[in-house]
């Protein structure tokens, strides 16, 4: 079937590649006119802005958006309502607040426009294994679409979950668990690099993890091959970013009166991985001086 995809990043990008492979017809369109022309080289259609993308389109529009959370998705879709009609859809398949996607939904809605929001999950390698889809809709939105979910997800790796708002709430619980599986990989990893009495290889213990152990897992395969590039991870910083959804998730957490503590202590470890020293552990270090003696370390 036909459609547009808004944003040509790592996801959207793929995502085109795989719709088009499952032969779907693409409008694409990007803020970087050099993230287009690729893809028009492979078969897409582009468009010079999004009025462009609109009129490419045949009813019943279906607009695919792939940008940023937050002010970037309420910009793109301020800029097509005025080409759409009752009847299209649109769908945000980024890492989205629920809440704003009850709003947009709602929105659209008194237009007579279908919104549709996505939980996206497979990052670079969806292209080549499918993407899980958690998708928040209309039945009949839902309907409409389901070729290119079938297309886009392996068997079984997309859901319609609940009206729209709800993929995005199962997918931000999805992510926020998948913060406490890489905070519990990162500790025992950390633990066995650590080691004063073994020189261990953690190369050899994640691919021996892979066969038969119950902490076999994707992201522990995706741990063996980050070792066999580098067992010591000696070219990495040690930084990592939060895109929201861990956040989200604990004041969810929070709201519902859930505990939820390995999410919630993965979410801190974030932030102290971010700090080029610990303030904070500075005023401990000078209050165990203060009351017992004990030493403190000068730079």
């Amino acid at each position: 079937m036909q459609l547009a995809m808004i944003g040509l990043g790592r996801m959207g990008g793929n995502m085109v590649q795989r719709l088009r492979q499952g032969g779907h017809e693409l409008i694409v369109y990007d803020s970087s006119a050099e993230a287009i022309k690729p893809h028009v080289g492979k078969g897409a259609k582009g468009a010079k802005d999004l009025a462009d993308l609109v009129r490419q389109l045949t009813p019943r529009r279906v607009v695919w958006i792939m940008v940023p959370a937050g002010a970037a998705v309420d910009s793109t879709i301020e800029q097509l309502m005025p080409h759409l009609t009752k009847g299209d859809i649109v769908i945000d398949g980024g890492n989205s607040n629920f809440r704003d996607s009850r709003r947009r939904a709602e929105m659209l809605k008194v237009r007579g426009i279908d919104f549709m929001d996505v939980g996206t999950s497979g990052g670079v390698w969806g292209l080549t294994l499918g993407y899980c889809l958690m998708i928040g809709a209309s039945e009949s939105a839902f309907q409409y679409c389901e070729p290119i979910f079938k297309t886009l997800a392996p068997p079984d790796g997309y859901a319609h979950v609940g009206h729209p708002g709800a993929g995005h709430y199962v997918k931000m619980v999805h992510n926020g668990i998948e913060y406490g599986m890489l905070q519990a990989y990162a500790e025992g990893y950390e633990i066995l690099h650590a080691s004063q009495d073994f020189k261990l290889q953690l190369g050899q213990i994640a691919k021996l993890w892979n066969h038969g152990s119950v902490v076999r897992s994707w992201l522990n395969e995706l741990a063996e091959r980050a070792f066999s590039q580098d067992d010591q991870l000696a070219a990495i910083r040690g930084y990592v970013e939060d895109s929201g959804e861990g956040r989200w998730t604990v004041e969810e957490a929070m709201r519902l009166d859930v505990p939820a503590p390995v999410i919630t202590m993965s979410l801190i470890a974030r932030f102290r991985s971010r700090q080029q020293e610990s303030f904070g552990a500075k005023v401990i270090a000078a209050l165990r001086h203060e009351f017992g003696g004990h030493v403190v370390q000068s730079k």
